[in-house]
C-alpha cells in the first residue's frame, strides 16, 4: 500500500465515523489496521522492523536504515533514551531493574 492508499483509506474510515457509521473503536481498529499495512508494505530504503518483548516496546514498528538504528527508534517511541535502555522512573538511578529486553523482528 502506498502513501497515497493509506491516506484516502484513512479518510474513507473518518468520513464513516462523522456519518455515524462506525463507532470509535471500529474506526481506530480501522485506521491501526492502514497503518500497519502500510509500514509493513513499506517500500523505501530502510526496512521495516518489529520489538518482540518487553511489554513497555512490544509491538512496536519502527522504519529504520538497520538494526541498531531501530533499537533507537523503539526506545525512543517508548519514552527512553538510546543511553539508557531502561524506563526513567525518576530517580536517576540506572541499575537495571527497569532494563527494558527486547528482540527485533524484520516485517
Amino acid at each position: 500500500m502506498d502513501r497515497i492508499s493509506a491516506i484516502r483509506n484513512v479518510e474513507d474510515a473518518l468520513r464513516e465515523f462523522e456519518d455515524g457509521e462506525a463507532d470509535l473503536a471500529a474506526t481506530e481498529r480501522r485506521v491501526a489496521a492502514v497503518l500497519r499495512t502500510y509500514a509493513t508494505e513499506f517500500d523505501g530504503e530502510d526496512d521495516v522492523f518489529r520489538a518482540v518483548g518487553d511489554e513497555a516496546v512490544d509491538g512496536t514498528v519502527v522504519v529504520a536504515p538497520s538494526e541498531p538504528a531501530a533499537r533507537e527508534r523503539v526506545l525512543a517511541a517508548s519514552g527512553v533514551g538510546p543511553d539508557e535502555d531502561h524506563p526513567s522512573d525518576g530517580d536517576g538511578e540506572a541499575d537495571g531493574s527497569d532494563r527494558l529486553e527486547f528482540d527485533l523482528e524484520r516485517v
